[in-house]
């Protein structure tokens, strides 16, 4: 009897171990590797450089009653100019964005970015009695919000993976005049701080590469140009100028995690 239910035993459990053996070869088998090709969302950050637009791609229309007149040109080409540069308001860039696959070749983003650059100022012909020079600092703040959509022209989980695109932007900025300024009137010298701010809407053309590393990852190079202008308005912020141009391109570095 002993025997026997020895016996039983062993067969039971030789039939649990193959039925579990087949449970685990089916499972295995419905198990599909997730390569960076199908993973649909992304996570990227970028680190830049921007260049504002030259000074002769501005609105230059100052003081001839036209209202299309930049300010930064208007601080430049006043009865008392300031002394500076356009290309002073290069600076770096960097931000963060979210990505998702719609298909092999198209995605859609929504990204944030961040930009703030001060350029030191004097006037160019006047200076105090001494012979110290009126000195002011310009700033000039943006943060553009963005929504783009991506084409890849050779789809995406090759080696490398070039795109263009292109897209809307919602760009808060800020500008401001702060330090010492000369009264045309009499010519006496006064502190004050000018500013002006609020959003400007405008369109985003991108270009880049990106070149996989592991499933995860990805590095790369992108181009971004955005076109926009902000409302100084001159009456209420007493900037010389209406408007401001805040259009220019970036070159950015980029990396992105996939999930």
């Amino acid at each position: 009897m002993m025997k026997r239910h020895w016996l039983k035993v062993a067969r039971v459990s030789s039939l649990m171990l193959l039925g579990l053996g087949a449970v685990t070869t089916t499972a295995s088998a419905q198990v599909v590797q997730v390569t960076r090709a199908d993973a649909r969302h992304a996570v990227g950050f970028n680190l830049g450089y921007f260049m504002v637009k030259g000074a002769d791609a501005r609105p230059d229309q100052c003081f001839t009653g036209d209202d299309d007149c930049d300010t930064l040109i208007a601080n430049l080409r006043a009865t008392d100019p300031l002394l500076f540069e356009i290309d002073d308001f290069n600076s770096v860039t960097f931000g963060g964005e979210w990505l998702y696959a719609v298909s092999n070749y198209l995605e859609t983003g929504v990204g944030v970015g961040y930009y703030r650059r001060t350029v030191p100022s004097v006037y160019a012909f006047l200076e105090h009695p001494g012979g110290a020079e009126i000195a002011q600092d310009l700033k000039l703040r943006m943060v553009p919000i963005t929504a783009t959509v991506r084409f890849l022209p050779v789809g995406r989980g090759g080696p490398v993976e070039p795109y263009i695109g292109g897209g809307v932007g919602f760009i808060n900025w800020r500008y401001s005049e702060s330090g010492e300024f000369v009264d045309s009137s009499d010519g006496t010298t006064f502190g004050a701080t000018y500013k002006a701010d609020g959003t400007a809407v405008g369109p985003v053309l991108l270009g880049g590469i990106r070149f996989p590393a592991g499933d995860a990852f990805t590095v790369g190079a992108e181009l971004r140009w955005q076109k926009a202008e902000g409302d100084t308005n001159s009456v209420e912020s007493q900037l010389l100028g209406n408007k401001i141009d805040l259009g220019g391109t970036s070159i950015n570095f980029t990396m992105h995690v996939r999930f």
